[in-house]
């Protein structure tokens, strides 16, 4: 197998079905020879800007730009781990000055998740709640953690995301560059690489609207372009409420899996001097304070400790921050960076998933019948027959692909629609 079809590399990206513009933003270099791949290896990343006006749109393009510039840079004379921690500060610090020195864009920011597939395996840098998985045979493994509060209280307490969530909005994010002038970033892996793997980058404009399972089951049974326009097209039949972008990398060859080779060393962190708490440490010890008395004031007791137990460990962690450094970059004795994987999900190619998916597809049907959409329905009633005389075979992974290619189509018809209506 030669160089070039070692990976297959699908980015998309989508302003979904409610917003004017779109925020989010994604950067896709991969190496173009093996040269290149043992140097510095390929790189990705997917950011979701936040910010009035352009200054989302601006901070994300800031973040995918300055990242992969940077650590190029960097990474001939360091190490992978110190060149993309440096690359993503320097980001952080560009999207903070921008934001600084002209109003319209104050407060600016953007979640930002960087993959990187080197010869010690894959590197993962991460600020924010987009995300990166690992698809692996029929399991799905989350390598970043969401820097959100309901994700942030979860890891402090006894209590499910679900319990959590219903007290507790989902898009409250803990960080994310530009905000304010220094920023945490984790550093995960390096996670083993095997023929077959595949890894997806996204924002949460996927990852709100599809779950964890499906998206395992997709990554595994479509190819990966017909596997990233389902789960764009999916997140859009299910409203489509955010932005949705992703980047689907699947490993083909033996160019990529590597062993025997020197394990990153972690990098080297200098202490300065003790740094005043960032209007991020206040905001989050803020919105904990307030939840906790809201609780109390409603006497909900268990959530009340919830937010005084996530108020102490804030109140821990920038102290602990501010007066001894870093700590997200941490190293195991196997020289493992970070603790992820922080979520594995199981994802059998199943009856289960097709009669899950074939459900959809007949509210699908139902709503496009009662709406009177302009739908080519031989095309789209001949995908369904197919998944359905699948599903009689018991050959299940086919009657996916088949529901999936038939939810595809008709977002596509859709999407036709709207630009016929807009030219008129």
């Amino acid at each position: 197998m030669n160089w070039e079809n070692s990976i297959d590399v699908v980015p998309l990206t989508d302003v979904g079905l409610r917003r004017a513009t779109n925020q989010d933003s994604y950067a896709s270099a991969p190496a173009l020879s093996a040269e290149s791949w043992n140097a510095r290896g390929h790189l990705f990343v997917v950011a979701d800007g936040m910010g009035a006006h352009a200054a989302g749109e601006l901070a994300s393009k800031m973040a995918v730009e300055t990242i992969p510039h940077i650590y190029a840079k960097l990474v001939a004379d360091n190490p992978a781990p110190a060149a993309i921690l440096a690359a993503v500060k320097e980001a952080n610090r560009e999207i903070h000055s921008r934001g600084k020195a002209n109003a319209e864009f104050e407060g600016m920011g953007t979640t930002t998740s960087v993959l990187i597939l080197l010869p010690q395996g894959a590197l993962v840098a991460h600020v924010g709640d987009s995300r990166v998985y690992r698809q692996r045979g029929q399991e799905l493994e989350q390598l970043s953690f969401d820097h959100s509060l309901v994700w942030e209280l979860q890891a402090r307490s006894q209590h499910s995301e679900e319990q959590i969530a219903e007290h507790v909005p989902k898009n409250i994010i803990t960080r994310s560059l530009g905000p304010s002038p220094e920023v945490q970033v984790d550093l995960e892996g390096p996670y083993p690489i095997q023929t077959g793997d595949t890894f997806l980058l996204c924002s949460d404009g996927l990852s709100g609207q599809v779950a964890d399972d499906e998206i395992g089951v997709i990554l595994g049974t479509l190819p990966p372009e017909e596997a990233a326009r389902t789960l764009v097209d999916l997140a859009n039949l299910r409203g489509g409420p955010d932005n949705i972008t992703i980047i689907v990398v699947r490993v083909n060859g033996p160019n990529i899996p590597n062993q025997n080779v020197i394990p990153l060393p972690a990098p080297k962190l200098a202490q300065g001097p003790v740094k005043p708490l960032d209007s991020t440490a206040w905001l989050v010890m803020g919105a904990f304070g307030s939840l906790a008395a809201v609780m109390l004031l409603l006497e909900h007791w268990i959530f009340a400790g919830i937010f005084l137990l996530g108020l102490g460990a804030a109140l821990a962690f920038f102290f602990r921050q501010r007066l001894f450094g870093e700590t997200s970059e941490w190293q195991s004795a196997t020289g493992m960076l970070g603790r992820g994987p922080h979520r594995r999900y199981q994802c059998p190619v199943d009856a289960k998933m097709a009669d899950r998916l074939g459900q959809l597809i007949r509210e699908v049907r139902d709503a496009a019948t009662a709406e009177d959409w302009a739908i080519d329905w031989f095309q789209f009633n001949g995908r369904c027959e197919k998944a359905v005389n699948a599903m009689e075979r018991e050959e299940f992974g086919q009657a996916i692909r088949e529901y999936c290619l038939a939810i595809s189509f008709m977002m596509s018809e859709l999407r036709n629609q709207r630009k016929k209506k807009q030219k008129k």
